[in-house]
């Protein structure tokens, strides 16, 4: 999004960019008796996501992102968000939105997430790994969660001079929402929009 300050122009830019094929899981062995651990992908994982991206002062270089999500993974009792790389993530809280419990949740490398059922992890990523408030049914059933986090990410949203400030984030998900901060308007956008004053 390309925005614009209480002085003048603010520029900021939002990218799509597509999700790379998910892997196909590695089969597992296991010992007679031991219950297995879903081998998951991303895309086994989740569906009707949601983010809002509220960019705080730009001196800070840093926004807070509220992402919901559905896990819909029968059985599974875990959840991983992935942390975008070149972000430093702060202030996380996770949240069941049926019943708006907090979830525990802990950061785990991806070789760690792999390990725990997520079978295209990426080695050189970082994980918030959320235990559900329940396992997801099976035959359809849903889990609803809420993740709230900071990022610091001076590559993604930064100042430009004259009042310009600038957001340039690839999204991959469909449905995004951008708060300004306090007296900036839109200047420039580079996706369809809806616009609200």
């Amino acid at each position: 999004h390309n925005l614009m300050t209480r002085s003048g122009i603010l520029t900021g830019v939002l990218l799509i960019a597509s999700v790379l094929p998910a892997r196909s899981a590695e089969p597992q062995t296991r010992s007679p008796g031991q219950t297995p651990t879903p081998v998951l992908t991303h895309r086994e994982t989740e569906k009707d996501e949601y983010t809002q991206y509220e960019l705080l002062a730009p001196e800070s270089a840093s926004f807070k992102i509220v992402y919901e999500v559905t896990a819909i993974a029968p059985g599974a009792k875990l959840f991983w968000n992935p942390i975008r790389k070149g972000s430093t993530a702060s202030d996380e809280a996770v949240s069941d939105v049926l019943t708006g419990t907090p979830l525990k949740f802990e950061q785990v490398s991806g070789t760690v997430a792999r390990e725990h059922g997520l079978a295209d992890a990426d080695d050189a990523s970082d994980y918030i790994e959320v235990r559900l408030a329940r396992p997801v049914p099976p035959n359809g059933g849903e889990a609803r969660i809420r993740i709230v986090k900071t990022y610091r990410d001076p590559k993604t949203y930064w100042r430009e001079g004259n009042g310009v400030i600038v957001f340039d984030r690839p999204l991959f998900i469909r449905r995004n929402a951008v708060i300004l901060p306090a007296g900036y308007r839109l200047l420039e956008c580079n996706v369809p929009s809806q616009i609200l004053s």
